[in-house]
Protein backbone atom coordinates (compact mmCIF):
# COMPACT_ATOMS: atom_id res chain seq x y z
CA UNK A 1 0.00 0.00 0.00
CA UNK A 2 1.52 3.46 -1.13
CA UNK A 3 1.46 6.09 1.70
CA UNK A 4 -0.05 8.84 0.50
CA UNK A 5 1.92 12.11 1.07
CA UNK A 6 -0.01 15.74 1.02
CA UNK A 7 2.22 18.63 -0.08
CA UNK A 8 2.40 21.39 3.01
CA UNK A 9 0.49 24.23 2.24
CA UNK A 10 3.03 27.15 2.90
CA UNK A 11 5.27 25.81 0.28
CA UNK A 12 5.16 26.90 -3.16
CA UNK A 13 7.03 25.34 -6.57
CA UNK A 14 9.90 27.08 -7.93
CA UNK A 15 10.45 26.88 -11.65
CA UNK A 16 12.85 24.50 -11.50
CA UNK A 17 11.74 22.32 -8.95
CA UNK A 18 12.85 23.70 -5.65
CA UNK A 19 10.60 24.45 -3.13
CA UNK A 20 10.18 28.29 -1.60
CA UNK A 21 8.84 28.69 1.53
CA UNK A 22 7.28 31.80 2.86
CA UNK A 23 9.73 33.87 4.64
CA UNK A 24 8.67 33.86 8.52
CA UNK A 25 8.94 36.97 10.38
CA UNK A 26 10.18 38.45 13.60
CA UNK A 27 7.79 38.84 16.04
CA UNK A 28 9.17 41.43 17.36
CA UNK A 29 9.33 43.73 14.75
CA UNK A 30 5.94 42.83 14.11
CA UNK A 31 4.38 43.38 17.60
CA UNK A 32 6.45 46.56 18.09
CA UNK A 33 8.69 45.17 21.10
CA UNK A 34 11.67 47.40 21.49
CA UNK A 35 13.13 45.94 24.71
CA UNK A 36 13.36 42.10 25.43
CA UNK A 37 12.87 41.94 29.07
CA UNK A 38 15.30 39.11 30.88
CA UNK A 39 12.33 38.94 33.70
CA UNK A 40 9.69 38.04 30.96
CA UNK A 41 10.59 34.34 31.60
CA UNK A 42 7.46 33.28 29.89
CA UNK A 43 8.57 34.50 26.56
CA UNK A 44 11.96 33.70 27.27
CA UNK A 45 11.22 30.10 27.38
CA UNK A 46 9.47 29.89 24.12
CA UNK A 47 13.04 30.69 22.32
CA UNK A 48 14.72 27.58 24.19
CA UNK A 49 14.17 24.05 23.56
CA UNK A 50 13.25 21.31 25.60
CA UNK A 51 17.02 20.82 26.15
CA UNK A 52 17.91 23.87 27.32
CA UNK A 53 19.44 25.17 23.96
CA UNK A 54 18.75 28.93 22.10
CA UNK A 55 16.79 28.44 19.40
CA UNK A 56 18.75 29.80 16.34
CA UNK A 57 17.41 32.88 13.84
CA UNK A 58 16.06 30.57 11.20
CA UNK A 59 14.05 28.46 12.78
CA UNK A 60 12.14 31.17 15.23
CA UNK A 61 12.30 34.08 12.13
CA UNK A 62 13.77 36.68 14.17
CA UNK A 63 15.82 39.40 12.70
CA UNK A 64 19.52 39.86 13.96
CA UNK A 65 18.82 42.73 15.78
CA UNK A 66 16.30 40.89 18.56
CA UNK A 67 18.01 37.19 17.72
CA UNK A 68 21.29 39.18 19.60
CA UNK A 69 18.94 40.48 22.13
CA UNK A 70 16.79 37.35 22.85
CA UNK A 71 19.92 35.89 23.21
CA UNK A 72 21.52 38.44 26.01
CA UNK A 73 18.52 38.23 27.96
CA UNK A 74 18.13 34.35 27.69
CA UNK A 75 21.79 34.65 28.61
CA UNK A 76 20.47 37.04 31.71
CA UNK A 77 17.75 35.35 33.24
CA UNK A 78 20.35 31.72 33.21
CA UNK A 79 22.66 33.82 35.63
CA UNK A 80 19.62 35.07 37.65
CA UNK A 81 18.29 31.51 37.81
CA UNK A 82 15.07 32.61 35.27
CA UNK A 83 15.76 29.87 32.26
CA UNK A 84 17.47 26.74 33.14
CA UNK A 85 21.33 26.14 31.53
CA UNK A 86 20.29 22.14 30.92
CA UNK A 87 17.05 20.38 30.09
CA UNK A 88 15.87 18.36 33.74
CA UNK A 89 16.84 14.59 33.29
CA UNK A 90 14.25 12.78 35.45
CA UNK A 91 15.65 8.61 35.68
Amino acid sequence: MAAYYKKPMNKKRHPFGMDVRRRKICRFCENKIDFIDYKDERLLRRFVNDRGKIIGRRITGNCAKHQRELTRAIKRARQLGLVPYTAEVFD
